[in-house]
C-alpha cells in the first residue's frame, strides 16, 4: 500500500508562496534541487491540485537555457504518473489522469493499487486530504526567508502532528517530518 506524503518548501513563517500567489521563495540551490530530483525519481507518482499542476506544467517542455539539474528534474517529472484533481479542467497533459469525482474513494483506491510514496502537491488539495484523514506524512522544508504573508503550507487547521525526523537538506533547508498524532 502506498503512503501519501505532503511536502513543500516554505518560508520560516510558513508560506509556500508570496502574496497573490507570487512565488516568493527563490529557486533552490543545486544540492537542494538534486535532492528533489532524487525524490521525484523515487516516488510512485504525484497527486496535484489544479493550480499546482498548472505551475508544474512548466516541466512538460524543454526550456531554453535550462541547466543540467533542471533538465534532470524535468525528465524525472515527465516520467512519473500524475493524477490531477480538478472540477474545471477538461484535459491534462502527458502521463496525467484527470480526477474530478469522489476524491476520498479515488485516493483510497490509488493508495491500495500502488507501493511506495505518492506525493501530494498543493496546499488546498493537501487541506482537503487532511480533513479526510488520508495524508500519512508531512514534510516541511524550511528555507531562510520570511515572506510575512501569502499562501500557507497548511490551507486549513493544522492537524495534530508528531515529529518523527529532522535533517538538513541542501545548502539552506531544514526538513521536518511529521506523521498524524
Amino acid at each position: 500500500m502506498a503512503k501519501l506524503v505532503f511536502g513543500m518548501m516554505q518560508s520560516l513563517d510558513g508560506y509556500v508562496a508570496g502574496a497573490e500567489g507570487r512565488p516568493g521563495l527563490p529557486m533552490p540551490g543545486e544540492a537542494l534541487h538534486r535532492h528533489f530530483n532524487a525524490h521525484v525519481r523515487g516516488i510512485a507518482g504525484s497527486l496535484y491540485g489544479r493550480r499546482m499542476y498548472e505551475v508544474m506544467r512548466y516541466w512538460d517542455e524543454d526550456q531554453p537555457g535550462q541547466d543540467q539539474v533542471g533538465r534532470d528534474f524535468a525528465a524525472a517529472w515527465r516520467a512519473q504518473p500524475k493524477w490531477v484533481v480538478s472540477r474545471t479542467l477538461k484535459s491534462v497533459g502527458p502521463n496525467a489522469t484527470l480526477v474530478d469525482d469522489d476524491l476520498k474513494g479515488f485516493v483510497r483506491a490509488l493508495k491500495a493499487e500502488h507501493e511506495g510514496e505518492i506525493e501530494v502537491a498543493g496546499p488546498e488539495l493537501a487541506g482537503s486530504l487532511t480533513e479526510l484523514g488520508l495524508i500519512d506524512e508531512y514534510r516541511l522544508y524550511f528555507r531562510p526567508i520570511v515572506l510575512g504573508r501569502g499562501k500557507p503550507f497548511f490551507a486549513g487547521p493544522r492537524p495534530p502532528l508528531r515529529l518523527v525526523a529532522s535533517d538538513r537538506v541542501g545548502e539552506d533547508a531544514i526538513r521536518l517530518t511529521y506523521v498524524p498524532a
